[in-house]
């Protein structure tokens, strides 16, 4: 399960990350080079607790079968 939530981590989080650093780029009264640490750490950080709940299920699942 670890593997599997590790995966699903890697891909959610690069998406989130990328989205958030979109926004903040996108957002004229931010200052673009001071948040864009901020928003991939958060997105990564933000990432971690739906891919454990998505890997779990999915373990759950195959198991039944």
């Amino acid at each position: 399960m670890w593997r599997l939530a590790l995966l699903l981590w890697v891909m959610g989080g690069t998406v989130l990350a990328g989205v958030l650093v979109t926004v903040v780029l996108l957002t004229p009264s931010l200052a673009p080079m001071k948040f864009i640490p901020i928003a991939f750490a958060l997105g990564a950080v933000l990432a971690i607790p739906p891919a454990f709940m998505a890997a779990k299920a999915i373990a759950a699942r195959t198991q039944e079968a």
